[in-house]
């Protein structure tokens, strides 16, 4: 009775908890293919799911921060949709790689050519941006869903510090720590100067212990010389004295 009482339990806190996380799972997200690295480029994939059982996805829109203008953006093709570009005029242009860019793309709308999202499946739709911003923790895209029933949803509201999460929550995307690609080379080069040294060094060894090793051979033979001769003498002084006592 209490086994049979305590896996009931367990499955309507495993349902409940289900039921509550569902609709965190059902927004309009997005996430980076490995990591986005402030100052860097990454790959980003915006996360849509079909919400609705009597109507299929058929538009997304994203539009990018105007605080931090993004001077690459470009969407992957995607079969049964078409993509449309907006570009802006910035209030202060970038520059990039020493030149001056005057406009970004400020939004991106994907519209399916076909059923688009059906009810039951999600879709994700690839887009490659940089530089990301290095004074930045996070970048907001905020997103609008359009249905085939003409419904539209907007998922723009920020989430504010210490509240509750919104019902239609914007799409945010974390950026990781600037990768310092010289720390990296410098440790590189580092091991590789230890390694380098360490040749000459075991090359230094192995020669003086050859050295020794010759010249103890060397004193052993002459040991073994002078033993042998001496013995060779014993031998002959031992010969004589036997012959004069014979006499």
């Amino acid at each position: 009775m209490k086994v049979s009482r305590l896996a009931a339990a367990a499955a309507v806190a495993g349902s409940a908890v289900l039921v509550l996380s569902s609709p965190a799972f059902a927004h309009v997200s997005v996430q980076p293919e490995g990591t986005a690295a402030k100052g860097g480029y990454a790959v980003v994939n915006f996360r849509v799911p079909n919400e609705r059982d009597n109507a299929s996805t058929t538009g997304l829109e994203v539009n990018f921060p105007a605080d931090t203008p993004l001077s690459s953006v470009m969407p992957q093709k995607i079969d049964g949709w078409k993509i449309t570009i907006t570009k802006s005029k910035l209030a202060k242009p970038l520059e990039v790689h020493g030149r001056q860019i005057s406009e970004a793309v400020s939004k991106v709308t994907w519209t399916a050519d076909g059923k688009g999202i059906e009810p039951g499946f999600i879709q994700q739709f690839p887009v490659s941006i940089g530089a990301l911003p290095e004074n930045a923790d996070q970048l907001v895209f905020k997103a609008i869903q359009t249905y085939s029933n003409k419904e539209v949803v907007r998922w723009i509201e920020v989430q504010e510090e210490g509240a509750e999460e919104p019902a239609n929550p914007a799409p945010v995307l974390a950026l990781s720590a600037a990768e310092d690609d010289h720390s990296h080379g410098s440790g590189a080069k580092e091991s590789s100067d230890k390694s380098g040294d360490a040749e000459p060094a075991a090359a230094t060894e192995a020669a003086d212990s050859s050295d020794g090793t010759d010249t103890t051979a060397r004193v052993l033979g002459v040991v073994g010389i002078v033993v042998g001769a001496a013995g060779v003498a014993y031998g002959v002084l031992a010969g004589r004295r036997r012959a004069t006592d014979a006499s």
